[in-house]
């Protein structure tokens, strides 16, 4: 356990001076999610609530989860990148962790997310939103927003693994806006067709932004269906689900390696 602690970290602290090295893309990323929530909360705002004002307070936790969403295809690309300049065949015949490889890129992206769930804070307060759930509560609901990030980070590591090539991210940029807009991260369920809003309302995003809203004392969506009343249950099993499935998934993946 202490060589995969070590060795994982040593591998994060690469990333980090890969990141160092070329800011501009992860600054980026970092800043994309503040820009969405300008975008939506300032241009559509009025026409969805009312009021941009009436607005904020709903859609920032929303994309707090949306931005723990954002960045999977930089760690896909980062994965296959590797994969196929033969990195990662060099890190395999070094004396070092099995483990550490994937576990490392993990903790990178997790601390990116940390940074990024500062950034998206800041302006939600500069636009005016605030919590009114105890300190406990506030703890807890940035606990779960980083849980989600661990579970989709283990989906994006086996992707990245079993991508073809980088070309084969783009379709993930894609996809990542459908399943951010399925969601309740923008729009109460009540206010889409009933077959689209059950769709919506079973969305990991749609689980963690319904938890922390609560956690934030921030308003809802409106509820009446058992995904949309036990969304606080569902935003530690949507997680845990994918840990469970797609880290040994990567595992297994990494043992086959063959590029």
């Amino acid at each position: 356990m202490s060589a995969l602690v070590h060795d994982s970290l040593l591998l994060a602290g690469r990333t980090f001076g890969h990141w160092r090295a070329q800011p501009v893309p992860f600054l980026v990323t970092l800043l994309f999610p503040v820009l969405v929530v300008l975008m939506m909360g300032g241009l559509f705002g009025g026409a969805i609530a009312g009021s941009a004002g009436d607005y904020i307070p709903f859609v920032v936790p929303g994309v707090l989860a949306l931005t723990m969403l954002f960045g999977l295809e930089t760690t896909m690309m980062a994965i296959t990148t590797d994969a196929r300049r033969g990195v990662t065949d060099r890190f395999r015949s070094l004396p070092m962790h099995s483990g550490a490889v994937l576990a490392g890129r993990c903790l990178a992206d997790l601390a990116a997310s940390v940074a990024g769930l500062a950034a998206m804070t800041l302006a939600g307060f500069a636009l005016g939103w605030r919590w009114s759930g105890g300190a406990g509560d506030v703890l807890a609901a940035y606990g779960l927003l980083l849980l989600l990030r661990f579970g989709l980070l283990w989906l994006g590591i086996w992707a990245g693994l079993k991508a073809p090539g980088p070309e084969a991210v783009a379709a993930v940029q894609i996809l990542v806006w459908p399943v951010g807009f399925l969601s309740t991260v923008f729009l109460d369920p009540a206010t889409m067709p009933a077959w689209l809003g059950a769709v919506a309302e079973w969305n990991p995003l749609s689980a963690t932004a319904d938890a922390v809203r609560t956690l934030f004392g921030n308003p809802g969506v409106a509820g009446g269906s058992w995904a949309a009343d036990h969304g606080q249950e569902l935003s530690v099993m949507w997680p845990i689900l994918m840990v469970a499935v797609f880290a040994p998934l990567s595992a297994a993946a990494y043992r086959r390696l063959n590029r």
